[in-house]
C-alpha cells in the first residue's frame, strides 16, 4: 500500500489480557496486513492460555457511544465482530450497523459462543438477536462446527459432507430474516474446519458458488485465537480488495503461517505470532 492513510478497520469483540484472541489479536491481524486498526471492546474478561475464569460485559450503552464516537471521527471501511458478550451488547451493534452506511459485505461476523474451554459467551437471548437482528446485517459469517449447529438449530455436523447443507441452512436463515440494500451481495458462509480430522474450509459465497479450501494439520499447542485472526484477516483481504474466494485462501494462509512461526507464551494453548512476511514461502502455496 503507498500514499495516503490506510483503510480504517473496526473490530467488535471482547479483551483477552493474554493478547491471543480478541480485541489485541484483531488489532496485530490488521496492522500485519498494513490496515489501521480501532476498536470498540464488548467485554473483558479474566483468562490465559489455560482458560476463561470471568467474562464481564460492558453496558450496551457504553458500546454504543464508543461506536458513535469513532464513527463521527473517522471513516470505518469494514467492521469484524467478534465475542458480544450480552443480549444488551448485541442489540446495541445492531443499532449502530443499521445506522452506520457501512456496507454489509464489509462486515465480518466471527460468531463466538463458546471459550475453547468450553465456557458460554452469549445467553440463549443474546444468540436469538444474533440470529434475528445482526446476522441480517452482515456480509459474512464464519462459525466453526459447533457454532454453526447452534445458529441453524441443526446437529453438529460429523462428516465434511454434512456442511455444505447445513451452511445453506444458514444462508436461508439470513435471507429470510433481512434483505440486502439495493445492489448489495447477501451472505457469505465460511465453516472454519479446525476441528475436522483435516482441517478444510467450505465457503458458500453469497452468489451460491461452492468451494472448498484443504487444510494440512500444524502440529503446534499455539492455537489460541485461530478464529479471531481467520475472521480478521478475512475482512483485512476484503478491505484490501480481494474476492470471495482470494480473501479466504488468504485469511487461511495467514491463519496457518503465524501458526508455524510461534513461539512458546504461557502455559496452555498458546498465542500465533503475527509478524512474518504474509506472502507463502517457496514450496508451500496456500
Amino acid at each position: 500500500m503507498s500514499g495516503g492513510a490506510p483503510p480504517v478497520a473496526l473490530t467488535v469483540a471482547g479483551f483477552d489480557p493474554g493478547s491471543g484472541a480478541g480485541i489485541t489479536a484483531d488489532l496485530k491481524v490488521f496492522a500485519a496486513h498494513g490496515l489501521f486498526g480501532v476498536s470498540a471492546i464488548t467485554a473483558l474478561t479474566v483468562q490465559s492460555t489455560q482458560g476463561v475464569r470471568r467474562v464481564e460485559p460492558v453496558a450496551g450503552a457504553l458500546l454504543r457511544e464508543t461506536l458513535d464516537c469513532l464513527a463521527a471521527d473517522v471513516e470505518i471501511a469494514g467492521v469484524k465482530i467478534g465475542m458480544l458478550g450480552s443480549t444488551e451488547v448485541t442489540e446495541a451493534l445492531a443499532g449502530f450497523l443499521a445506522a452506520s452506511g457501512i456496507p454489509r459485505s464489509r462486515v465480518v461476523l466471527d460468531p463466538v459462543l463458546r471459550s475453547s474451554s468450553g465456557k458460554a459467551l452469549l445467553e440463549e437471548a443474546g444468540v436469538r438477536l444474533l440470529r434475528e437482528k445482526l446476522l441480517p446485517q452482515v456480509g459474512w459469517v464464519t462459525p466453526n462446527l459447533a457454532e454453526l449447529a447452534v445458529l441453524t438449530g441443526l446437529p453438529e455436523p460429523a462428516q465434511p459432507a454434512e456442511i455444505p447443507e447445513a451452511a445453506r441452512a444458514l444462508a436461508r436463515m439470513a435471507a429470510e430474516t433481512g434483505r440486502a440494500a439495493a445492489g448489495e451481495a447477501g451472505l457469505h458462509v465460511v465453516v472454519t474446519g479446525g476441528h475436522l480430522d483435516r482441517p478444510d474450509d467450505f465457503l458458500l459465497a453469497a452468489n451460491g458458488e461452492e468451494r472448498w479450501f484443504p487444510g494440512t494439520r500444524v502440529e503446534t499447542s499455539a492455537t489460541h485465537g485461530t478464529g479471531c485472526a481467520f475472521s480478521s484477516a478475512l475482512l483485512s483481504r476484503v478491505l484490501l480488495g480481494d474476492g470471495p474466494v482470494e480473501a479466504v485462501a488468504g485469511a487461511k494462509a495467514y491463519v496457518r503461517a503465524a501458526m508455524k512461526a510461534a513461539y512458546p507464551i504461557g502455559k496452555g494453548r498458546g498465542p500465533m505470532h503475527h509478524l512474518y512476511a504474509l506472502e507463502p514461502k517457496a514450496g508451500e502455496g496456500r
